[in-house]
């Protein structure tokens, strides 16, 4: 099994910084593709951003530039650093990950969300 732990949500003002973390532990052979996605209140959930294992990021166009991810393949961790936020940035975000397990399986992994606002 594989579970994904996120952090770092909360509370911040229009043009503030935030930034999430999403810790895989388990039965962890590699980390394969991994992303953020966001859901706000009322919409479907969407993607923000994602990176392949070689390192080949992509980002949704409403928060490209803002918005990095990265991970510390030590700590098989995942980041999501947020700036320049802005309240349509609102939402709960929840982190994912492709793994392939020491048995050689694969599956994906979901975190179980953390809350952003961005309020004045």
């Amino acid at each position: 099994q594989v579970q994904l732990v996120e952090s770092g949500g909360g509370l911040v003002q229009p043009g503030g910084s935030l930034r999430l973390s999403c810790a895989a532990s388990g039965s962890i052979f590699s980390i394969n593709t991994m992303g953020w996605y966001r859901q706000a209140p009322g919409k479907q959930r969407e993607l923000v951003a994602t990176r392949t294992s070689g390192g080949t990021t992509n980002y949704a166009d409403a928060v490209a530039g803002r918005f990095t991810i990265s991970r510390d393949t030590v700590k098989n961790t995942m980041y999501l650093q947020m700036n320049s936020l802005k309240p349509e940035d609102t939402a709960v975000y929840y982190c994912k990950m492709n793994v392939t397990t020491t048995s050689r399986s694969q599956m994906i992994g979901w975190g179980q969300g953390t809350q952003v606002t961005v309020s004045s």
